[in-house]
């Protein structure tokens, strides 16, 4: 069955970053989300590497992940959230989370993958003053 749903429309709208890559990794799709989130026009992403995104101390293990993943077809973040830092535009670190799927030809050749990323810089920024106050706390105990 033909579903009427308008999937350029769907990503478009999503309020997730949608990031499609090559298999060598080129961004070949890239979201208004992760334009929003990452501060980078479409025009500036498509067909240049992930290394857009990814902060350099990280970089030579994201790509030996990646690479593992595009010879196997296998990723263990199809369901497991990833908790990375990223990179903005203008610089800054960002903490975002993700889940990948794999994306293969009619023969089952991995062809791409597609990162449906959220922006967790607050959440991670509010985790840690909590987890300040806790020791904080439980020192005064202590003490």
């Amino acid at each position: 069955m033909k579903s009427n749903i308008d999937l350029e429309q769907l990503v478009a709208g999503a309020g997730d970053a949608i990031m499609v890559c090559d298999a060598e990794g080129a961004i070949v799709l890239w979201n208004r989300a992760a334009e929003r989130i990452f501060g980078f026009t479409e025009a500036e992403a498509l067909g240049r590497s992930l290394d857009l995104i990814i902060p350099e101390r990280q970089r030579g293990r994201h790509w030996e992940g990646y690479q593992k993943t595009m010879a196997t077809g296998i990723t263990k973040y199809g369901a497991d959230l990833l908790r990375v830092p990223a990179l903005h535009k203008d610089g800054h670190t960002l903490s975002i989370a993700f889940t990948v799927s794999m994306l293969f030809s009619e023969d089952r050749k991995v062809t791409g993958i597609v990162a449906f990323v959220r922006d967790e810089t607050a959440r991670f920024a509010e985790d840690r003053k909590l987890r300040a106050r806790l020791a904080e706390v439980e020192a005064r105990i202590k003490a």
